[in-house]
């Protein structure tokens, strides 16, 4: 099975959990072996899921300003939880095409692997709200048809995306391309290298 197929499936499968409750406080109840790349796949989903729903949330005009910065802590912490997967899935790749003899004249990528999973996965998340808008019932028949319009777009981004994730592993397989990895050094979460909290630790 393409690497692809099986992350949209799992992909898919995060999302239709996740709105049984539709509630961004229920439990994740990851049915993969755990450590392996689908429990991998599905926590990443997962992650970016809630994520959606708590910006959807924070978004409310009428939101209590307490309520709002909780959840932007919150989704502070999503974000590094994201990447911090991310950064684990590529990992994944780094061990399996560890002996891969690269090519003399082979080339490096704009992204890595699992960076581009990551478009992948909020891309499903994409398609699914899309499909709900262009299924919605109580709208006008505008909304309908520029929902279905953007949902055809989703859909063949989703495609185009899949074969060009399958590429750049067929590539890096083959030694034409080579993965090299750098940290999310995300300076604000520092408290070393956020000038903000660090000069409250200097006072």
């Amino acid at each position: 099975m393409d690497f692809t197929v099986l992350s949209n499936e799992i992909f898919e499968k995060s999302i239709n959990d996740y709105h049984q409750t539709d509630n961004v406080d229920t439990a994740i109840n990851n049915p993969y072996p755990e450590k392996s790349i689908e429990y991998f796949l599905y926590l990443k989903n997962w992650i970016d899921t809630v994520q959606w729903h708590l910006e959807d949330i924070i978004r409310d005009p009428d939101i209590d300003p307490k309520e709002a910065l909780l959840l932007k802590r919150r989704i502070d912490k999503s974000n590094q939880d994201r990447t911090d997967l991310v950064e684990l899935i590529d990992s994944y790749f780094l061990d399996k095409y560890k002996d891969i003899v690269v090519l003399p004249n082979a080339r490096i990528n704009t992204e890595s692997p699992a960076w581009a999973i990551d478009r992948l996965s909020i891309l499903a998340l994409k398609i699914y709200h899309m499909k709900q808008e262009a299924d919605r019932t109580n709208t006008t028949a505008e909304h309908h048809e520029q929902s279905a319009k953007k949902l055809g777009v989703l859909l063949t981004q989703r495609e185009d995306l899949s074969t060009a994730i399958e590429e750049l592993l067929e590539d890096i397989e083959s030694g034409a391309k080579y993965m090299k990895v750098y940290k999310q050094m995300k300076m604000y979460n520092d408290p070393a290298l956020n000038p903000v909290l660090y000069a409250k630790s200097q006072k």
